[in-house]
């Protein structure tokens, strides 16, 4: 469709018609002009008037006003063919025009047409105002046009025989009907769809395509020609009575597609004023003040379609995405609609290009907020499946906290959670007040840790499993004998009874589901033991002194802690060594392996469209009297600049609110006090490697 309206434009914007048969039609462009201010005089006082004025443009603007404007140009017949002539008047939308041929300063033809006169009338009923020169070879006549309208006093003519004009009406004919079709399928497709959705923003856009149709065909001359050629009312009002219904629907689409009420409530104010305006223009329309309501609705198109543009633009930035659509459609509109306010308020010259921008803007515009439209269905399937998705995982939740049967086992992880924020607490206020603000991010990660790990293994409960299967063995032991006994000593009747028991209560699917049940529960208690092992070695927290540690057990704690953070989406590699228990706080070396970790995995999740295989890998070595930690992610690393900064308080890489840059201050200054050290290798685009060197002993050598 939007090929169709780029050929259209580009075929009846053409300067001159040029036919398959050699005709054109030949612009008259030698005019000259005279303003009756009264509207009173006649030929006769005109032809004798030596105040005329020439004008070098062939396309003149005479703005608005209630003068008569009068036109006189000379034509001979010299060069244009046998054929007889008839001057054409490209404008449909002039109220009355008075043509006279005047030779020898002898009037010769008087002819009247305009909107206001009954279109059967007319020489040639067409939308194109067209009069016969009576001309004769060799002799050189005057035409004397008056021109009396309440919209802007535009003239483009030309002189063409009438099957020339006939070709072009033809033409003209076949693209607006093209034009016609792209409108209508339009409305039918869009109706289809409100109908199927049940979006009123549809219902409102079938209207606005509808009212467009209508002003184009009222500004081009087609609607007084094929609608209502003898309603004088009409052809009067009907440009700005359907432009200003089609823009009062084009502001109520705006509203409801892009939400201003709630993206921007201000300047949604402003849109009310808008309609408040239009409606006066519209009351003004049907008084007859059309000179007025006119120039007040070119004045208010051209403030509307900037302000519509600027709301679209800043709902756009604040994150809605179907705006991005609605831009260029409005932009398109936007260009049409203000080069043709502009060209009839004579800032820019008229010319038949111009003429069509209003009519192909309006198309393509329409055209284009169409895809807005189906762009938006697009937004709302995605965002009904967020929803979706949404609710089944608050389903999921609501499913797993009905089952959760151990309240003794969360009593305790609860008090267990409440000693260790005690814990981490107590530590924190050794700590100057930021490095007390570290802290507690560090336990907010912890905490949020043990809640995601204990969600489901606190559903088991693992105190009475052995007992519960041992009860349920004998039970089913019992049943089995009186099984074997009934089958010897019950009667027919008795066991047909029992077997149509145990077939409705499906006694043998029963065994199994007790089974696999008994088994998920003992499942479940590992976990939770494996889970709370890993608390255990993590925190620390009753160890404030240096103590005797593996340090695979807190990276493996660490990992632990950590698993719900990496979603399943990066993998972890353990290349441990065989290295000796060493010396040291254990809680302050876990906060070490928790930062570092943690800021590789935030490396790894914010990439990982970029990277197809995110990994960690965890190395230990024993050098010596020394053990060698690495920690290495394959991220984007980071450029020197950075590097050099990584450990100085305060400085963050992340957003505002994200961090507070204390983090790898903390790491450096535990590494330090277990005079360790600790490097950083990392290159942009290879990735970062944090290499730790702890000694393995912290006070004197002891022997193991």
């Amino acid at each position: 469709m939007i090929v169709a309206l780029i050929n259209i434009f580009l075929l009846i914007t053409s300067p001159v018609l040029q036919l398959d048969n050699g005709l054109e039609m030949v612009d008259v462009f030698n005019y000259e002009y005279f303003i009756d201010l009264n509207g009173d005089m006649g030929i006769t006082d005109v032809v004798s008037n030596p105040n005329f004025i020439s004008i070098p443009s062939k396309n003149p603007n005479f703005g608005l006003g209630e003068e008569a404007v009068w036109l006189r140009f000379k034509v001979e017949p010299n060069g244009m063919g046998e054929e007889k002539k008839y001057l054409v008047i490209n404008n449909p939308n002039l109220d009355e025009i008075y043509f006279y041929l005047v030779r020898d300063g002898e009037v010769k033809v008087n002819q009247v047409s305009g909107r206001i006169h009954d279109f059967n009338n007319r020489l040639v009923p067409s939308r194109k105002v067209i009069f016969e020169l009576k001309m004769e070879e060799g002799v050189t006549d005057e035409v004397y046009l008056k021109i009396i309208t309440n919209e802007k006093r535009i003239v483009s003519a030309g002189i063409a025989d009438m099957k020339t004009i006939n070709h072009q009406l033809y033409f003209e004919n076949i693209l607006y009907g093209i034009f016609t079709g792209v409108f209508f399928g339009l409305f039918f497709y869009n109706l289809f769809l409100y109908f199927s959705l049940n979006d009123k923003t549809y219902l409102i856009y079938v209207f606005y395509i509808l009212l467009v149709w209508l002003g184009q065909s009222s500004i081009l001359g087609f609607a007084q020609e094929l609608i209502w050629p003898n309603w004088v009312w009409m052809n009067l009002r009907s440009n700005i009575l359907f432009s200003i219904l089609g823009s009062i629907c084009a502001i109520w689409f705006v509203r409801s597609f892009l939400k201003t009420k709630k993206y921007l409530p201000k300047l949604d104010l402003g849109l009310m004023v808008i309609y408040g305006v239009y409606f006066l223009i519209l009351l003004g329309t049907f008084l007859g003040l059309l000179r007025v309501t006119y120039a007040v609705f070119l004045v208010t198109q051209a403030i509307v379609i900037p302000y519509v543009f600027l709301m679209s633009v800043l709902i756009l930035r604040s994150g809605f995405k179907p705006a991005r659509f609605f831009l260029i459609a409005w932009s398109v509109f936007m260009l049409g609609i203000f080069l043709f306010v502009l060209t009839q308020m004579g800032v820019i010259p008229f010319s038949q290009p111009n003429f069509y921008l209003m009519p192909f803007g309006a198309g393509l515009g329409v055209i284009l907020l169409s895809f807005a439209l189906a762009d938006r269905i697009n937004d709302q399937k995605r965002e009904n499946e967020i929803e979706q998705s949404e609710k089944l995982k608050l389903l999921e939740e609501h499913e797993s906290r009905i089952i959760e049967q151990n309240e003794f086992l969360e009593e305790k992880v609860k008090q267990r959670t409440e000693e260790l924020e005690l814990t981490l607490h107590n530590l924190q206020n050794t700590q100057t007040q930021l490095v007390n603000q570290e802290k507690m991010a560090s336990l907010g990660q912890l905490t949020a840790g043990i809640a995601h790990e204990i969600n489901n293994p606190i559903n088991f409960v693992s105190s009475n499993i052995s007992p519960l299967k041992r009860d349920i063995n004998d039970l089913l032991e019992i049943v089995k004998a009186y099984r074997e006994k009934g089958k010897l000593e019950f009667s027919e009747s008795s066991k047909k009874d029992l077997q149509e028991v145990e077939d409705d209560i499906e006694f043998d699917y029963i065994l199994k589901e007790i089974d696999q049940l008994l088994r998920g529960m003992e499942e479940g208690a590992k976990r939770t033991v494996e889970i709370v092992k890993g608390l255990r070695l993590f925190s620390r927290v009753d160890e404030q002194d240096v103590k005797r540690v593996d340090i695979h057990d807190g990276i493996n704690s660490t990992l632990i802690l950590l698993n719900s953070s990496m979603s399943g989406k990066i993998q972890v590699y353990r290349e441990f060594g065989n290295i000796p228990i060493i010396e040291c706080l254990p809680g302050k070396l876990n906060q070490v392996f928790m930062n570092i970790i943690t800021n590789a995995i935030h490396a790894l999740i914010e990439n990982l469209d970029n990277i197809p295989e995110p990994k960690i890998t965890i190395r230990t070595n024993h050098i010596g009297e020394q053990i060698r930690i690495e920690i290495e992610d394959n991220g984007f690393g980071m450029p020197a600049n950075v590097k050099q900064r990584i450990f100085e308080p305060f400085f963050t890489t992340k957003a505002v609110g994200k961090g507070t840059g204390l983090g790898l201050s903390i790491v450096y200054t535990i590494i330090e006090n277990h005079k360790g050290t600790l490097e950083v290798r990392t290159e942009q685009g290879k990735g970062t490697n944090f290499i730790i060197t702890l000694p393995i002993y912290q006070n004197t050598q002891q022997n193991d």
